[in-house]
């Protein structure tokens, strides 16, 4: 074992081994060989290249040495293209901060019975006149910078469950195509994090009817790993035991406090709202996302008319079946 694995316990280790293909005695060689890569892609500035930052990339590519190097380029790609997104990226952005407060994320104490941690987002908590849907993406980022960190995670990886529950269709009309784009890119396209699990949970009909317009435009492994349990949570259950989720969830633990993660990387600045005041949210929602997204990207519309939606038959959620893919 090399000092890059000393925070892996045994188990993690052995995990690293099968499913990673992670071998200590080329751990350095393979990490080199993505580093000489770096000096194929001259328009991009790679801000990190060191021993323990490459590692991550190889560990989310099953140390697939191209694949690795191909996610290390987007990841900085991605930032190059969104520079506004990334100014001021730390938790106490009073955009950020308050995303954070209301939970997003939310991360359980508990790890899943695969040493994943789990993400929870309670989508109804967004609070429109205080922060835009670009702040909660930039709080989930920052979120996954710092508990990337754990080598556990790297390896382990993440569970996410979206409680849609009281999520308001005016709410939804404003998960514009760009804006699903854009997180998409940053979270499947541009991130060294391993997904184990996508869950949906009392996803309302306009839900659904987003969820199959923007299918199309998720990776296949993405797809497979995306459960939409409705109201069902015995399915949700059946993927992550009850004894570690909160009641929202249907499990036995109490109910989910908003600031626990905020609290975590806000410290004793939690508290402090001098930085949040009316000036900070003066500008609209929709003119910063405008401002924030990559110039081929069009934020005209949603991702599925609301004429059309609003002619769908709304007794539709409750015939329609859950889309649960055990794969």
């Amino acid at each position: 074992m090399t000092h890059l694995q000393a925070g892996l316990s045994p188990e993690t280790l052995e995990k690293a081994r099968l499913e990673l293909n992670e071998n200590p005695d080329t751990l350095h060689q393979d990490i080199q060989e993505v580093r000489d890569m770096v000096i194929t892609r001259p328009d991009i500035g790679f801000l990190r290249t060191d021993d323990a930052f490459i590692l991550r990339f190889l560990r989310a590519r099953k140390f697939q040495h191209f694949e690795a190097f191909r996610l290390l380029a987007q990841y900085f790609e991605y930032r190059q293209q969104n520079l506004d997104m990334f100014k001021s990226f730390k938790a106490t952005d009073p955009g950020i901060k308050q995303a954070l407060k209301d939970g997003f994320p939310g991360g359980l104490a508990n790890l899943d019975h695969y040493g994943r941690k789990i993400l929870v987002l309670f989508a109804a908590n967004w609070d429109q006149s205080r922060y835009t849907l670009v702040d909660i993406l930039r709080a989930i980022l920052l979120s996954l910078e710092a508990m990337i960190e754990d080598p556990e995670l790297q390896v382990n990886g993440f569970v996410l469950i979206i409680d849609w529950s009281n999520f308001t269709f005016k709410q939804a009309s404003k998960l514009t195509p760009s804006m699903l784009r854009l997180a998409i890119e940053g979270l499947q396209d541009s991130f060294p994090a391993r997904f184990g699990g996508i869950h949906f949970v009392n996803q309302p009909w306009y839900i659904h009817a987003l969820y199959t317009v923007i299918r199309p435009f998720l990776k296949e492994k993405t797809r497979k790993r995306i459960f939409l349990h409705g109201n069902n949570l015995n399915s949700l259950h059946q993927l992550i035991h009850p004894e570690i989720l909160p009641s929202e969830f249907g499990g036995m633990l109490p109910p989910y406090d908003m600031g626990t993660w905020a609290r975590t990387l806000l410290d004793h600045e939690y508290d402090d709202d001098s930085e949040c005041n009316a000036d900070s949210y003066s500008t609209p929602a929709k003119d910063t996302e405008k401002d924030l997204s990559p110039k081929s990207m069009k934020r005209s519309q949603s991702v599925v008319d609301p004429a059309v939606l609003k002619r769908m038959d709304k007794n539709e959620e409750e015939n329609m079946q859950p889309l649960l893919s055990l794969d």
